[in-house]
């Protein structure tokens, strides 16, 4: 079975973005080493559950410019959905393996790096790599980046071997930014990405109810299960997506750090050919309580309208009268959601190598309200994280 999970960024990757953590302690010698394990558990009050291990690891010569790290996890999903007949489903189980491999090179004011990644479950099948190019400028107080990636996904069928069903997915993935540090307490940084999808990205598992037109009326946002089986016609095509997507979005990044605190505050503005429109703005303050410990708040806020062949509920005059495109992705329709959560970082290394030992964990929570969605019309969801990262 195939779920789509909005992921949040890990603690200490955030934290690092932000440049308050204090330089990573480096060992003696030429090469620094780091090594970390982290545990998340998403919770939804859809009766979905996510429990994700993660290993990491890297190795990198700060004198020579060069680096290489890796990344493996699980997510372990249970759930059970309203969205695959007109009843909910009885709960199921899936798992996913995904992996992930980079390295950089960047000895002076030029810089490369590629990256690879590939997950797998029953059902779905991903590949993708791409590049970086980094230039600094004006004393290394102006950076310049452009980077590509390809995607190759294989959708298919849980049971059902990929050679007898399966449907292939592509995608190009297009950046340029440009960070500035305006002064030693001011960063700000403006993204653009433009990806390209060509495939069907269609779930074979999701049917569409059907409705004459003096039914459809009927229905409302949130109508249950019963209703919809009570009044849609027998016909239940399966979701039908368009075979191609741009999309487009700009992104903006400051950081503020007067003293012993840091703003970050960050706005997404995204388009696409399907006719979507959002706004993302997330905000973190960080703050240092003594040399050893970090915490934050975090506040998290978005908002996105509905694709353009968005129905509640499709109508047809029968006769195999079936819309050309339909869906029940309630994640394609109109919402908004609303997060706020807490973060902390505690370095746990010896006096003077603090960073050889990090522990850090957040705990965040999100609202989301579907304006036009059936069976569901909001949804209450909890992700925590703990990682621990070592140092060497």
């Amino acid at each position: 079975m195939q779920l789509t999970l909005r992921r949040v960024a890990p603690a200490f990757s955030v934290v690092a973005a932000c440049l308050v953590c204090p330089a990573v302690a480096r060992a003696e010698g030429n090469l620094t080493g780091r090594a970390s394990a982290e545990t998340s558990v998403f919770q939804d009050s859809n009766a979905t559950t996510v429990f994700t291990p993660t290993i990491a690891g890297g190795v990198e010569s700060p004198t020579s410019g060069w680096g290489v790290n890796g990344r493996y996890l699980v997510d372990v999903v249970s759930a059970a959905s309203p969205d695959i007949v007109s009843t909910a489903s009885r709960r199921w189980m899936e798992v996913r393996h995904a992996g992930n491999i980079g390295a950089r090179y960047k000895p002076g004011n030029t810089g490369f790096a590629i990256n690879g990644a590939t997950s797998y479950t029953p059902d779905y099948l991903s590949f993708s790599g791409g590049g970086t190019f980094t230039q600094d400028l004006d004393e290394k107080n102006l950076t310049l980046s452009a980077s590509y990636g390809l995607g190759y996904d294989r959708i298919g069928k849980t049971g059902t071997s990929f050679s007898v069903f399966s449907r292939d997915f592509v995608y190009h993935l297009m950046n340029v930014g440009v960070t500035r540090i305006v002064n030693p307490s001011l960063l700000v940084s403006v993204g653009l990405d433009f990806q390209v999808e060509r495939g069907d990205q269609s779930k074979p598992y999701r049917f569409i109810p059907l409705f004459t037109a003096a039914d459809a009326s009927k229905i409302g946002a949130g109508a249950s299960p019963d209703q919809v089986a009570n009044l849609r016609q027998q016909e239940k095509p399966l979701e039908q997506l368009p075979l191609a997507r741009e999309r487009y979005a700009l992104t903006g990044r400051l950081a503020y750090r007067p003293g012993k605190a840091t703003l970050r505050l960050d706005e997404r503005l995204y388009a696409d050919t399907w006719s979507m429109k959002s706004t993302t703005t997330d905000f973190r303050y960080l703050m240092d309580l003594g040399d050893r410990i970090t915490v934050w708040p975090h506040v998290r806020f978005h908002y996105q309208s509905a694709v353009s062949f968005w129905q509640l509920a499709y109508v047809t005059t029968g006769n195999g009268d079936i819309p050309k495109l339909r869906t029940g992705d309630r994640e394609l329709g109109q919402l908004v959601n609303l997060g706020t959560g807490l973060g902390m970082r505690w370095a746990l290394g010896a006096r003077g190598k603090q960073d050889a030992w990090v522990l850090s964990a957040t705990v965040d929570g999100v609202y989301t309200k579907f304006f036009e969605a059936l069976y569901v019309t909001q949804r209450l969801s909890v992700l925590g994280v703990v990682n621990l990262e070592a140092t060497f």
